[in-house]
C-alpha cells in the first residue's frame, strides 16, 4: 500500500486514512470491516458513479443527488477523522 504522506511527516493520521485499506477489504468481500475502517468509501464509490452516470445520460435532477452525496461523504470523513483523532 502507498505510504501515507501526512502520516509519514507529521505523525497524525489524514482524513483520509483508512481509505486504502478499506478498499482492500471491499475487493475482498469483506463489506462490514471496510465500513468501519472509512465509513465514506462506500457512499464516495456510488457519488462518483452516479457522476459518470449523470454525465452520459443527464439525469433530471442529477445535480442535486450529486451535491447531497457529496454531502454525505464530507460528514462521514469528517466524522471519521474527529472519531479517530479523539479516540
Amino acid at each position: 500500500m502507498i505510504e501515507c504522506f501526512w502520516v509519514k511527516n507529521f505523525g497524525l493520521q489524514c482524513p483520509g486514512c483508512g481509505s486504502q485499506r478499506s478498499f482492500s477489504l471491499l475487493l475482498n468481500g469483506d463489506i462490514i470491516s471496510s465500513i468501519i475502517m472509512f465509513p465514506a468509501l462506500i457512499p464516495t464509490i456510488i457519488m462518483f458513479c452516479f457522476l459518470f452516470a449523470h454525465l452520459f445520460f443527464r439525469f433530471k435532477n442529477g445535480q442535486f443527488v450529486i451535491l447531497n452525496l457529496l454531502k454525505l461523504n464530507v460528514i462521514l470523513i469528517f466524522l471519521n477523522y474527529t472519531i479517530r483523532i479523539l479516540y
